[in-house]
């Protein structure tokens, strides 16, 4: 594949992915906005607690097998029919596993109406393994449309049975049937819309080969997940599903931006990087490019947002949840950085490396759980918990970086070097249009003056400082009018 090939398939990919995630989770986004102000914090800490478990076994039939789709060149139809019926067995033995242990976890958050809630979100791991598979598909083909068009198609009808069940007083209810239908209208609609049907075949030597590169992964995702719900089962257990609603409340709006636009990047980088993997040049020169345009356009999003705040969380969510404001902006320190993260992570994935990858989550997540342990110990704040996240992010920066300095000559020096000036950027912008706080001005008026002038400031600093990135993104916003 030519470089100029490469580059044209991976700029549409990456525009339809940037639709699919800013399309459908900005719908999930005004979603949970509208329904954290027909619902109570109490009834999503409960949520919070239930999405955790259902995740964590969802690894196992979201991670692993699928990355080893998507980075394998030679992917055929036995490929994933053996994947499909592997997962699919998972996906039912973990269903059993968790709706016995329902009762269990009741018992344990003194919550014994989570049961019977519990056991029928669950429900979303079974189609969960067929989704799995076409995600994969289409992944491969870097042809997101399809992702795009299920998963909005199912944000909306999930979502507008959710808002009409918390508006008749369904509480957790809600949130519950809103979260399962999500799943199974995706599935359905990609069902129509991806030409893949399961075959009657397994066979045990791909499925050999595909679990010899995707056991780490899956072991290292499960790890991640563990670690990032861990300090929500810690605030869960040691304070309230108040506080617990708080908690994730603050991490949602940073985390629904990072989704959106480091996820997109990522979920094309893989696939691409993956094409080109024996030629380390072209590796280097497109982590280079990603890593340097994601935190051009990520930086300055997370300190805006840190910035505003206390505004945001009034007209969208009302002052019941004002509680929710200093986690928010924690979280946007801790999220800032993901670029570095992904883009490190995602090229090791890509050339082949799992074993690189599982050793580094390894060692990152025995330093963020002894960090954790320090403050939960050591202090009697979920305010300090969640300052965790920023500790172990700097930490994790380096760590992520530290091989690729040798598998594509990219050190983490001069990765730092390539994300100093959108940082520095985005700090004075971000101290620039702090004051306007000040002003005592109605919270929507104080919004607005925020976004337009910081959005000003950035633009004319880039400008200014002649960014790269940011011609870059001129560049292809002309070639695409010109199209």
């Amino acid at each position: 594949m030519s470089d100029n090939t490469l580059k044209n398939n991976t700029i549409l990919a990456l525009i339809w992915k940037l639709a699919e995630r800013f399309g459908v989770s900005g719908a999930q986004f005004i979603l949970q906005i509208i329904l954290a102000r027909l619902l109570s914090p109490n009834d999503y800490g409960v949520l919070s607690i239930m999405i955790i478990f259902t995740t964590l076994a969802n690894v196992f039939i979201q991670n692993g097998f699928n990355t080893s789709l998507i980075q394998k060149k030679d992917v055929s139809d036995d490929d994933y029919s053996s994947v499909f019926w592997l997962s699919l067995l998972v996906s039912i033995i973990l269903y059993g596993i968790l709706y016995f242990f329902a009762p269990i976890l009741g018992t344990f958050y003194n919550m014994p109406q989570i049961c019977f809630p519990f056991r029928v979100i669950s429900i979303m791991i079974i189609p969960g393994a067929l989704n799995s598979i076409q995600i994969a598909i289409v992944s491969k083909k870097m042809d997101f449309k399809k992702i795009f068009t299920s998963n909005f198609s199912s944000i909306i009808f999930s979502g507008i049975v959710g808002i009409i069940l918390a508006y008749l007083g369904a509480g957790i209810w809600a949130l519950v049937f809103q979260t399962l239908l999500n799943v199974l209208v995706s599935c359905i609609v990609m069902w129509f819309t991806v030409k893949w049907r399961p075959s009657l075949v397994f066979d045990f030597n791909r499925v050999k080969i595909l679990f010899g590169y995707g056991w780490k992964l899956l072991l290292s995702s499960l790890i991640d997940t563990l670690y990032q719900d861990l300090s929500s089962l810690v605030i869960g257990k040691k304070y309230n599903n108040t506080t617990l609603g708080f908690y994730n409340r603050g991490k949602q709006f940073p985390q629904f931006l990072i989704n959106s636009i480091n996820g997109a990047i990522q979920s094309v980088m893989l696939p691409a990087i993956s094409s080109i993997q024996d030629y380390k040049d072209q590796v280097k020169s497109m982590m280079r490019r990603s890593i340097t345009l994601s935190s051009y356009i990520i930086f300055p999003v997370m300190v805006g947002l840190a910035v505003v705040a206390e505004p945001t969380v009034k007209i969208l969510l009302t002052d019941k949840w004002l509680p929710c404001v200093p986690y928010m902006q924690i979280f946007c320190i801790s999220f800032g950085f993901y670029p570095v993260h992904s883009c490190n992570l995602q090229t090791i994935n890509a050339i082949g490396r799992s074993d690189i990858f599982l050793k580094l989550e390894i060692i990152k997540k025995t330093i963020g759980i002894a960090v954790l342990c320090i403050a939960v110990f050591c202090f009697e704040s979920p305010i300090v918990i969640a300052f965790t996240g920023v500790i172990t992010t700097f930490t994790s920066c380096f760590i992520n970086a530290y091989p690729n300095k040798r598998l594509i000559n990219y050190s983490y020096i001069e990765q730092m070097r390539d994300i100093l000036p959108n940082i520095l950027l985005s700090c004075l912008m971000g101290l620039l249009i702090y004051p306007v706080l000040f002003l005592n001005l109605n919270a929507l008026i104080t919004l607005l003056i925020q976004i337009i002038l910081g959005i000003f400031i950035y633009v004319l600093l880039s400008i200014i400082s002649k960014n790269d990135s940011f011609y870059y993104i001129l560049n292809i916003i002309k070639g695409i009018f010109k199209r």
